[in-house]
Parts: C-alpha cells; sequence; structure tokens
C-alpha cells in the first residue's frame, strides 16, 4: 500500500522542466530577464546549474517555452481541444465558454507574473515581440475569425465581417481585464468579473444574433416619441 502511495505522488509530482518554467517565471517577474541568472535559477529549482542545459539551450530558450504557454498562446491552443470543436455550431456556447475560461486564467497568479515579464522584456529581447505579438496574436485571431465565420456561413450569427466581429468580440473581453484586473489596486472579486462577462455578452450577442427580420421587429418611426430610451 505504502509503495502504491509513493508511486502515485511521484506521478503526481511536477517534472523538473515544469519546475524550472515555474522558478524562471517567479525569478523573472521579480528580478527582470536581465537580473536573472541562470545559478539562481538553478538554486531555486534545487538541481546544478549544468543540469538546467538538459532541458533547455539557455535563457532566452526558457523564456520563450514561458510565452509559449501564457497569454494569446494558450487561448489559441484552448481553441484546438475537441470541447471548442463541439461548440461550432453554438455560438453562444462558444462565446460563454471562451470568456469563462478567460476569466479562468486571468485569476491564475501565474498569469499574473506573466503579463508582468512580457511587459517589461518584449522590447528587450531580440525576437520575443515578433513570437508573441505576431505569431501567438496572429494565430488566436485566426481560429476566432474561423470559428465566426463558420457560424455566418451556418446562419447561425449574422456579420458582414467574421474577422471583425472576432476582433470586437475580444476586444470587449480585453476591456474588462483591464478593468478587472490591470488598472485597479487589487483584482475585482469574481462575482463582479462574472457580472461583467455575463453584461457584455449579452450585449454582443444581440449584435450578431441571426434573424433576417430583425428590422420588422422595430417599432415604427415615432412610436417612441416622448419617452425615456432605454438604458
Amino acid at each position: 500500500m505504502a509503495v502504491h502511495t509513493s508511486s502515485a505522488a511521484e506521478a503526481a509530482a511536477p517534472t523538473t522542466r515544469r519546475r524550472i518554467l515555474d522558478e524562471a517565471l517567479n525569478l523573472f517577474a521579480q528580478s527582470g530577464y536581465g537580473g536573472a541568472s541562470m545559478r539562481e535559477l538553478a538554486r531555486r529549482v534545487g538541481i546544478r546549474e549544468s543540469s538546467l542545459y538538459n532541458h533547455f539551450s539557455g535563457k532566452a530558450a526558457i523564456l520563450e517555452a514561458i510565452v509559449s504557454e501564457h497569454g494569446p498562446a494558450s487561448s489559441a491552443s484552448r481553441l484546438e481541444e475537441p470541447r471548442y470543436e463541439q461548440l461550432a455550431g453554438q455560438p453562444e456556447a462558444f462565446c460563454r465558454q471562451f470568456a469563462r475560461d478567460l476569466v479562468e486564467q486571468w485569476s491564475d497568479p501565474r498569469e499574473h507574473q506573466f503579463q508582468k515579464v512580457i511587459t517589461a522584456e518584449r522590447n528587450r529581447v531580440p525576437g520575443i515581440r515578433a513570437k508573441f505579438a505576431d505569431h501567438f496574436y496572429a494565430r488566436e485571431q485566426s481560429m476566432m475569425t474561423d470559428y465566426f465565420r463558420g457560424f455566418a456561413r451556418a446562419g447561425l450569427i449574422m456579420t458582414p465581417d467574421p474577422r471583425e466581429t472576432a476582433r470586437l468580440f475580444a476586444a470587449g473581453l480585453i476591456y474588462i481585464r483591464l478593468e478587472h484586473y490591470v488598472m485597479g489596486a487589487a483584482p475585482s472579486p469574481r462575482p463582479k468579473v462574472n457580472e461583467a462577462i455575463d453584461r457584455y455578452l449579452a450585449f454582443f450577442l444581440s449584435l450578431i444574433a441571426a434573424g433576417a427580420d430583425n428590422n420588422k421587429k422595430r417599432k415604427p418611426k415615432g412610436e417612441n416619441r416622448g419617452k425615456a430610451a432605454p438604458d
């Protein structure tokens, strides 16, 4: 029984590569990429400095690996998962799932550290800005556009431009992140964030709702005359 418990614990323990990336993210956030040393990283991980090179060719490779699994990279990877592919015919469910996953990501302390690192280092480390901004954002935007294009072709949403619709969807979520996780002294409570997400999704989904008869449902011109406009 004890052997089984030990094996289970070993299986659940993070790999050396995982520990290196986690400690590197902490170190880069605290000391900056330029101020972080491989020696200090090895000390934090609990291995010899030479052992780091069994997993990464150098500090730049570690930073690149961190960039590759956070921010737009993680969002793009999620969009390739079967659970998203199953929502290809359900625009409302797709949007709500994507927003929920983003809130989980935003609430992760590692994501806060990553944003601190990438903001400070993207202009200092050759290739990082291009890889982050061009490759990962382009990949995420392309995949989001494909989903909204599919919704439009199936008649599930109304939009003259799926790419701009995808960008509008993302822009609203980014603003919520700025308001509740970046600009304030402390992150907003989760219920408040969820409320903001739900309010935005209701608005966004109403903009793209399918149905060519939407115009027919509008009240005749002048019917609201004298009445206060809705909020």
